[in-house]
């Protein structure tokens, strides 16, 4: 708070709080440049947290509370917003608490104070930048905005908090408001105790601090449910805490990440509190005025009016999965084969049961490291395979190794190359499909469609539910173009395995009886004898 802040605010003020007022810039404290607010901002400013997450409305203080932390707290800061020239006002905003710009230098700009104090603000716009920062250690890291930017990007650049600093604590602050977009979910995912109704955690009291951990072999958090923050080694996926630290090397011990959200809103801020701008964010037409207003997360994500499969489509197929226990017969297998890197080798299952015929599986997930040959993803295939059911196989790339084993195996395999032509048309017969891969993302979408009424049911797989809604098409003339795997991969981060599968899942290839080869030539295709489940 600075001199001419405190006499703005002065006049709103009791008698008593002008006589605490007085008292505080009197008192030795007075030359301290920034002080937080009381209530959300301190709680936040004085949390042992890992990582804070603070926001949910606008107005709270979020940009204030950066900076503060990286002027009192810290010594080495970075602070990213997703556009550099959304950065302007936060260098403003420290200039102003400064009382100058002359500390501020460099492009992109750094501030450097006579403490050996740093602070380093840069921007992230494109998926790949973060590699720009790999190896820049920090005590603080700040990502403003960041349902903006991608949970990869923010992953990565968390990497190097780290200080060599004796008594430093270290600390990521990720301000944000609700997100306005699917692609800004992850932020409820990340700081789900507090934000998603279903977590099992839900609800967390604001400021309290959770641990949790990333899983090595999905990498995906792993919240520990009775808090406990004592260090411990994952013997057969399991929590092992009694262990003797000789015996293992020092990364494959692990120390729980602990993480705290604390909602703040205009209220909380009496600085804004006076001025007109509550009524700017009263004036917000919905879902805008819940998000800004009351930092509701629930409200208004919209999707992108070119997203493939509208996301309330996936939630009502995820949502009715529940309440279906039989699985009944198998009717298709969908296997999508791992590229590499952390790719996975998924099977989809697709059943047909007494209430639908599209009931799907919890997906069978094996990291591309355990699928290193055609012979091991043929027999993991075969383990999950019955009732003669038909398996489509992405043949691209790796694919096709696993496919020959298959086939000569005797089993009903079939190779599905995506970029191939469409052989159908969307379900007005008016619209064609770019590619075959087009084509049957459109079907799965048609299936989703709650118009159909067919029951779908998909598993409560939150991971799938993102693969699902990442995808976009476009419109050229009457044929419909969905991007491809690469395209999604730069856009959101993640390469969409486990709904490809799905989505192969969903073809509908007539069954062959079950019969035996007359001869070694003979394929699933052309044989009107064959037995698919004879040995290998």
């Amino acid at each position: 708070m600075t001199p001419s802040q405190a006499r703005d605010l002065e006049r709103y003020l009791t008698p008593k709080e002008r006589e605490e007022l007085t008292a505080l810039i009197t008192s030795d404290l007075a030359d301290h440049r920034w002080r937080p607010l009381p209530g959300p901002q301190t709680m936040a400013y004085n949390s042992q947290a890992d990582v804070i997450g603070f926001g949910g409305a606008a107005g709270g203080g979020k940009t204030d509370l950066a900076i503060g932390m990286a002027t009192t707290h810290h010594h080495r800061s970075q602070v990213f917003r997703r556009e550099g020239p959304q950065l302007k006002g936060i260098i403003d905003r420290l200039a102003e608490i400064m009382g100058s710009r002359q500390d501020i230098n460099g492009n992109p700009p750094v501030y450097r104070d006579n403490d050996d104090r740093q602070i380093e603000f840069n921007s992230m716009p494109n998926l790949g930048d973060e590699t720009k920062y790999q190896g820049r250690p920090k005590d603080l890291l700040v990502i403003d905005e960041a349902a903006n930017f991608l949970e990869q990007q923010v992953r990565f650049v968390k990497g190097w908090v780290r200080t060599t600093r004796p008594g430093q604590r270290t600390c990521t602050l990720l301000t944000f408001n609700p997100p306005t977009s699917a692609e800004g979910r992850w932020v409820i995912d990340f700081f789900a105790p507090w934000l998603d109704k279903k977590h099992p955690l839900y609800p967390t009291d604001p400021g309290a601090l959770r641990y949790v951990y990333v899983d090595p072999e999905t990498g995906k958090d792993i919240w520990i449910p009775d808090n406990d923050a004592r260090p411990f080694v994952l013997i057969g996926g399991q929590r092992t805490y009694d262990f003797d630290p000789t015996h293992y090397r020092p990364e494959e011990i692990v120390r729980p990440e602990s993480r705290t959200f604390i909602p703040s809103r205009i209220t909380d801020n009496p600085f804004l509190v006076s001025t007109g701008y509550m009524a700017q964010l009263q004036a917000l037409p919905e879902p805008l005025r819940s998000q800004m207003l009351l930092g509701d997360f629930q409200a208004g994500i919209e999707d992108d009016p070119w997203q493939v499969i509208p996301t309330r489509w996936v939630e009502i197929a995820q949502e009715r999965w529940k309440e279906r226990a039989r699985k009944g017969e198998l009717r298709s297998l969908g296997v999508d084969v791992a590229r590499g890197g952390k790719d996975n080798t998924v099977i989809a299952k697709r059943y047909k049961n007494d209430i639908t015929d599209l009931w799907f599986d919890k997906l069978q997930m094996h990291p591309g490291k355990e699928t290193p040959s055609g012979r091991t993803v043929a027999g993991l295939v075969i383990a999950e395979h019955r009732d003669h059911a038909p398996i489509h196989l992405d043949v691209i790339g790796v694919g096709a190794s696993p496919y020959d084993v298959l086939n000569e195996a005797g089993q009903p395999v079939y190779g599905v190359n995506v970029s191939e032509r469409a052989t159908a048309t969307d379900k007005s017969g008016r619209l064609g499909f770019f590619n075959l891969r087009s084509q049957l993302w459109w079907e799965m979408r048609e299936a989703l469609d709650p118009d159909e009424e067919n029951g779908i049911c998909l598993p409560p797989d939150p991971e799938l539910f993102k693969e699902l809604c990442a995808p976009r098409w476009e419109l050229s003339g009457m044929t419909i173009k969905v991007e491809s795997r690469d395209d999604i991969v730069k856009r959101v981060g993640r390469s969409p395995d486990r709904a490809s599968a799905l989505v192969l899942a969903l073809m509908d290839t007539p069954k062959v009886p079950q019969m035996r080869y007359l001869d070694r030539e003979a394929t699933p295709q052309n044989s009107l004898d064959y037995d698919p489940y004879r040995s290998m």
